[in-house]
């Protein structure tokens, strides 16, 4: 499966307008995720001067972007049932801080939302968003952070995790994210293949037992 950017997506203009596109496109289809993007706007988490509601992605560091809306919806989706109130998230390549704000309110103040960045100025930012945002008091209590460091890695600190996101391209999967899964749980990642030449999204869920079944979710194209 190739994800696509949805028709229209360049007259949208308000996050209301954007949730029922994606509603009406497929991408949204449980009430959590619908509930979830709702609440946390996304144009609070774009640069100034950006569209944030085109369905495409936007620069915000160097070598940084926040992804675009039909990816975010896909892989809340993907994870939702791994978000539940008082679970564990990890975001990886938390760039922008709105996927880790939207795990944050998944998850609830009884759960933790970790996000680890690898440039520090836009670590910054993304707390700079998140304080703007919904996600606001998760910061504040504790149950929401962001971090400076290399997400291939993970964030052992806070291990294990029911849900792992790696927001970025990766050359494999990598066994510390694997190591830091709770049984149960599921990393999706985007993962480079050279024949043909393009990213596909990877599932691992690891089983109660420790055993891991892998399955491909679909192509993200931006």
């Amino acid at each position: 499966m190739e994800l696509e950017p949805f028709p229209g997506g360049y007259s949208i203009t308000t996050n209301q307008s954007l949730i029922a596109y994606l509603r009406n496109y497929g991408m949204i289809q449980s009430v959590q995720v619908e509930r979830t993007m709702e609440t946390i706007d996304r144009a609070l988490f774009v640069r100034r001067g950006s569209f944030p509601y085109i369905d495409t992605h936007h620069q915000i560091g160097q070598n940084s972007y926040i992804s675009a809306p039909t990816r975010h919806a896909a892989f809340l989706e993907l994870l939702r049932d791994h978000l539940r109130p008082g679970m564990n998230a990890l975001d990886i390549g938390s760039g922008s801080g709105y996927i880790t704000a939207c795990f944050a309110f998944m998850v609830g103040p009884n759960g933790r939302a970790v996000g680890v960045e690898r440039d520090p100025e836009v670590v910054d930012f993304s707390i700079e968003n998140i304080r703007r945002s919904a996600a606001a008091e998760l910061l504040e209590n504790g149950s929401l952070s962001v971090n400076f460091g290399d997400g291939r890695n993970g964030w052992e600190h806070c291990a294990p995790y029911d849900a792992i996101h790696f927001g970025d391209v990766a050359d494999e999967i990598y066994p510390d994210l694997v190591r830091q899964l709770r049984p149960g749980g599921r990393l999706v990642i985007p993962v480079w293949a050279p024949r043909p030449p393009s990213a596909r999204v990877r599932v691992i869920d690891k089983n109660v037992d420790g055993t891991l079944t892998e399955w491909e979710a679909f192509h993200p194209m931006h």
